[in-house]
Parts: structure tokens; sequence; C-alpha cells
């Protein structure tokens, strides 16, 4: 079996930070992906073994035991050991069955082949089903384990309220997944018997989408609430008004009175996202003030302003 360098692979340190190997990870997938290359079979394999390194080093539990691992097959090569001969079995047992698959956008053609059968068979015998195969045979009971498969979805905000669907592509067959509204960052959602095979003829797992929101240009998301933030003249923020605030259905009025102070915050009912649990009511957008105050002032705004600070007792 070849040993796979996961660290060379995306071009890390044995030593790099959690953030450091995601944020190699995502460059690479970037310039990987099927999608900028089109036809070109050897960017898509560098993609699955980039994905595949990220799915060991990206969790915390797989990468210590990968570096156990890589510390014991170092230590073998440096006595001048034959590579043939290694003990790879010492290293099966434990393993988990099944594989989260790191997918950085849309899944298309990922899911054309077999689910599992994208990995390596190293990391299948470490982090897949050569330990089931291995306890089976050594008269274990692992047989029929499911193997689920996990993979990252990014949503608009827009698409967040009203709901969307993506397109997938699993054993040659499409297969429209509805997203519902009000998923948000951290919900999943579950497609029953689209993961990878069972082991010894057991059934199907499942494929789980990891939901994200895209970042949006005027909102910040808080639970089912939006917050946003506005700007105001002086002379609204002073004298009131009626402006027009920006929601995920379109603009609407929102009324200033007089004297409204920065940091001021509006809540525009019923205009958040919808909760999650499908009921009717949706959250709230809150929708701070600030107040930009002019610093280019002509020779008479500066007398009137000078006239208004006297006339309030201003020195």
């Amino acid at each position: 079996m070849e040993y796979k360098d996961y660290y060379r692979i995306l071009g890390v340190e044995r030593s790099a930070s959690g953030t450091e190997i995601k944020r190699a990870y995502r460059k690479l997938a970037r310039q990987l992906h099927p999608d900028v290359n089109p036809g070109n079979s050897q960017a898509e394999e560098r993609f699955k073994t980039v994905n595949e390194a990220y799915e060991v080093l990206g969790d915390a539990e797989k990468r210590a035991k990968y570096d156990r691992l890589g510390a014991s097959w170092q230590q073998w090569q440096r006595r001048g050991r034959d590579p043939n001969q290694y003990d790879w079995s010492q290293w099966f047992a434990g393993a988990p069955s099944g594989a989260r698959v790191q997918w950085g956008g849309d899944l298309g053609d990922l899911f054309g082949g077999s689910g599992v059968g994208a990995f390596s068979d190293f990391f299948r015998a470490f982090f897949g089903g050569a330990a089931g195969a291995a306890a089976s045979r050594a008269g274990g009971q692992r047989t029929g384990s499911v193997g689920n498969l996990e993979a990252p979805v990014e949503i608009t905000l827009e698409e967040a309220l009203r709901g969307t669907t993506r397109l997938l592509e699993r054993d040659g067959r499409r297969i429209r997944v509805k997203i519902p509204p009000g998923a948000r960052s951290g919900s999943k959602v579950k497609v029953p018997g689209k993961g990878s095979v069972g082991y010894e003829s057991g059934p199907p797992g499942d494929l789980f989408l990891n939901i994200s929101l895209k970042p949006h240009p005027v909102f910040q998301t808080d639970g089912n609430d939006l917050r946003s933030t506005i700007e105001l003249d002086v002379t609204t923020a002073v004298l009131g008004g009626e402006i027009r605030v920006a929601t995920l259905n379109g603009d609407v009025s929102l009324r200033i009175p007089p004297g409204t102070n920065p940091g001021t915050t509006f809540r525009l009912r019923n205009k958040g996202l919808p909760h999650p649990r499908g009921s009717n009511r949706r959250g709230d957008i809150l929708v701070r003030v600030r107040v930009r105050v002019p610093t280019h002032l002509n020779a008479r705004e500066r007398e009137l302003y000078e006239e208004l600070a006297g006339m309030r007792g201003n020195d």
C-alpha cells in the first residue's frame, strides 16, 4: 500500500495550524475545481486527492491518528526497512466506517462514481471500510455497516428566505434536493439512501448537506433576525423624515422621528428569516442608525451652525 503524505499534498508544514490547513485547502480546491478545469482528468484526480487530504488534516481526531501513523512510517523508513514489509494491519483496528466528503462548491460530478471509491485505498484502510472488512474476517460483527457522506453547500440569504434546490449527480442519476426555507449555517439536509454503499452487502448510507450562508453585502444574521445599518444626515436625524431601507423582499419606508440619536435601533417586524421549524412567523430586521456628520462646510453653512450653537447656549 502506498503511504499518502497529506501535508505535502496540501503544501503545508506538519506544524501548520487548522486555519493554515483550511486556507491551503480552499486555495487548491478553487484552482482544481472541475468547473474551472472541464475535461481535465489530471486536475480532477488532484482535486480528489486534495479533498482526501483535507478530510484527514481538517479533522482533529483523524489528524492525530494520521500523525501517529506518519511517525511510525518514517521510523520504519529511517531503519532502511522494506516498505512492502510494513505491518499496516496494526492501524486497521478502530477505524470508523463511512467517509465525510469535503466539497467547496456544487456537488455535480463528485458523485458520479461509487461515493467512497473517490478515496484512495490508503484512506479507506485507516478511516473507511477496511476496518469493517478486517473485523469481519476475524469473526467480528461489523457486517452491514453504513457509510454516510457529508458535503458543504453554500446558499444566499435570499435562498434561505424562500427555499431553494440543488441538483446532484449520484451513480449516473440526477437528484434534485430541496433545501427548505429557514435553512441557515449549521443546518443539515438529509438525502436518504444516497450515501456510500454499505459494507458486506449492507444498505447504503445517507447523504447530508451541511448548509452555510454566504456573506451578504447588507445584512448580518442573528438567529432568525437580520441586522443592518443605515446612515442619516444630520438634518434628518434632528428634524425627522422618511427614508427607504432594504429588506430581502425589496425596499420599504421607515419613518425617522425627530431627535434620533446615533446608535438608535429600529425594528422591522416579520422581515427577517423564516423559523427553521416551518412556522409562518419570521424574524425581524434590526436597523441601527449611524449619523453622517458633514466634514466640508461652506461659509454660509458654517455661519448657520455657529448661529445655531449660539442659540442653544454653546460656546
